[in-house]
């Protein structure tokens, strides 16, 4: 029986062994990963976007290429990430926001990872205390308004109402996009458990809903109508690419919902030490400091210092907040009700 014993320890120890160097073996291939995943919304992956210099930057101070993926808008990324969660493609997600993360995180897409560098950024930016999501920017939805082409603009959520403004407004579905989603977000805020009835109101106004951000605001931009969903910080861009104050965020006497946006880890990758890199990365001075004048929003490290253009964004006196029953409380599917139901 001893002889057994002794056999019996030896195989288990051995067992021990192996099983320690193969733990050692997949921690060192994650902290050596040759390449990330990023998935990410179209705006920040395009040639204009924050993707094209924040890459370079970071394969440069670590040896790992980063491959940025562009999914379309917030929902349309959500949607990509969870059709794939049982056999994941990206080793990070990069845009969900302070509204679409529960959804997320019910879905099990994430896994947590909390950043030294979140030590850094303010307690009201960190909508994940669980750190599954990095807060690395945040901004202000607005309506923004095409002084060329519209002589008094709407000072609040119901001016929009108002008859001079039909056919005016370009939105976003929320079911798709985040700046959509934080619209009927803000509506909610505003009215309460009416806001169904706000949006039978509004209706006559919109010209247009588009399933993201930038198909909305191009059309915008191109003439099709006066006044668009979009940010805070558009002026800036403006600004600081023509040269022009033609375009300007509205301040309402409402109020305005914050959005923060977030990266975080996906549940299952292979490469959870170099993603963990990553999300450092984002949240570092080094890559902080390309965001405003390439994302168009707020860099959370407040240590950043804003570009001359940002001196032209207005920043509204009330932040709208949602509890999470608030939250809850929202029906897309009567939304979409509501809205198709007053054509």
């Amino acid at each position: 029986m001893q002889s057994h014993s002794r056999l019996h320890r030896f195989t288990i120890l051995s067992c021990l062994s192996v099983l320690t160097i193969a733990l050692s073996f997949f921690s060192f291939a994650q902290d050596n990963a040759k390449k990330l995943v990023v998935y990410s919304y179209d705006s920040f992956v395009s040639e204009w976007g924050p993707g094209p210099l924040i890459a370079p930057a970071f394969e440069k101070k670590y040896g790992i290429k980063l491959e940025l993926v562009s999914c379309g808008d917030t929902g349309q990324l959500l949607a990509k990430a969870i059709s794939e969660k049982s056999s994941p493609r990206a080793d990070i997600i990069l845009g969900l926001d302070s509204f679409t993360y529960k959804r997320a995180r019910q879905e099990g897409l994430l896994a947590p990872y909390k950043s030294p560098a979140l030590s850094a950024i303010p307690k009201d930016l960190h909508f994940d205390e669980d750190g599954y999501l990095s807060p690395y920017d945040y901004g202000y939805f607005a309506i923004v308004w095409d002084s060329q082409k519209l002589a008094n603009p709407p000072t609040s959520l119901e001016a929009l109402t108002r008859p001079e403004y039909a056919k005016k407004l370009i939105l976003m579905d929320p079911r798709t996009s985040a700046p959509g989603l934080g619209f009927l977000y803000w509506t909610r805020a505003v009215y309460g458990d009416k806001y169904l009835d706000y949006w039978k109101r509004l209706a006559p106004s919109i010209l247009t809903v588009t399933a993201g951000w930038d198909a909305g605001y191009g059309l915008f931009t191109s003439g099709e109508a006066p006044l668009v969903l979009s940010y805070m910080t558009d002026s800036a861009y403006h600004i600081a690419n023509e040269k022009s104050d033609r375009y300007r965020a509205l301040v309402f006497t409402d109020g305005h919902c914050m959005q923060v946006e977030g990266l975080g880890l996906v549940a299952g990758s292979r490469n959870g030490g170099a993603a963990a890199k990553f999300i450092d990365f984002m949240l570092s001075p080094e890559a902080q400091v390309l965001l405003p004048e390439t994302n168009w929003m707020f860099p959370s490290l407040p240590s950043v210092k804003l570009p001359e253009s940002y001196k032209s964004v207005p920043i509204p006196a009330k932040t709208l907040n949602l509890s999470d029953s608030e939250l809850s409380a929202i029906d897309i599917k009567a939304w979409a009700t509501t809205l198709s139901g007053t054509k």
